[in-house]
């Protein structure tokens, strides 16, 4: 079956400052890969072309079988699912929860003039049930928690069954409570045959949902490691990335890191 997403001797320069380089990676419909790296590594990057966001220096973008700059963007992104800060920034605070998740079915981040039909409700509510929100449809989105906001966040970005779901960074700044929820259904969700490949970005190895089959690790813009998640996630591969030595432990697919000594 044909990757859904590929990166061929990819570069990305940004205000003459090399952000990625020389990127060759692939994504099969059944993955479910994570982005770890440090701050500045280019992960939001490898995120923002994957949505169709930016194009490429040099090299090439393929998603969903169409070349990023050969092929019309706007007819690619609603098959694309996307959880981002930056598009919850967008999302109007008084806004119903219901809304917030049904606008995507037209692409937009607010009602205004799009026709619903009773089907697009249906699906939005259904999703909200699957994200355990169905009884926030009726809330403002700006009165709930950060945990709440980042489950509608990634019910929105499903609404529309994509064939790809990209995360960036979907637990940060939770609490405990908050991330391990998310976390749980996020695994439950990865391990479906019905869900979509999946694309993660995180800077930790304990916000890695049970589930994830496949690892990238960025630092300075280029890959220091990528395949199945077991061959990478390792202290060896994580105390290169990262500068300092590290001790890595996993248990029933969650991983953990802390320094050595």
């Amino acid at each position: 079956m044909a990757a859904v997403l590929e990166f061929q001797h990819l570069s990305f320069v940004r205000d003459g400052n090399r952000i990625l380089d020389d990127i060759d990676w692939a994504v099969e419909p059944e993955d479910r890969w994570v982005i770890l790296g440090p701050n500045g590594a280019g992960k939001t990057s490898m995120l923002q072309l994957a949505a169709t966001a930016q194009h490429p220096t040099s090299g090439l973008v393929r998603v969903l079988g169409e070349s990023v700059g050969a092929s019309d963007v706007f007819e690619l992104r609603p098959r694309i699912g996307l959880a981002s800060t930056a598009l919850a920034r967008r999302l109007p605070r008084d806004e119903s929860v219901l809304d917030v998740v049904m606008t995507a079915a037209h692409s937009v981040t607010g009602r205004w003039n799009e026709t619903y039909e009773e089907i697009d409700e249906r699906r939005a509510r259904r999703v909200l049930d699957e994200w355990r929100l169905g009884h926030l449809a009726e809330r403002r989105f700006g009165t709930l928690s950060d945990g709440e906001q980042k489950r509608v966040q990634i019910a929105r970005s499903v609404m529309t069954d994509p064939e790809l779901l990209l995360l960036d960074e979907p637990a940060a700044s939770l609490d405990l409570g908050s991330r391990e929820e998310l976390l749980q259904l996020l695994g439950g969700f990865a391990k479906s045959p019905e869900a979509p490949a999946i694309v993660m970005v995180t800077h930790h190895v304990e916000e890695i949902p049970s589930g994830f089959t496949h690892a990238l690790l960025l630092a300075g813009g280029r890959v220091h490691a990528q395949g199945p998640i077991h061959q990478v996630i390792n202290a060896e591969n994580l105390s290169a990335v990262f500068g300092l030595p590290l001790e890595v432990a996993s248990k029933r697919g969650r991983y953990s890191a802390h320094a050595r000594g």
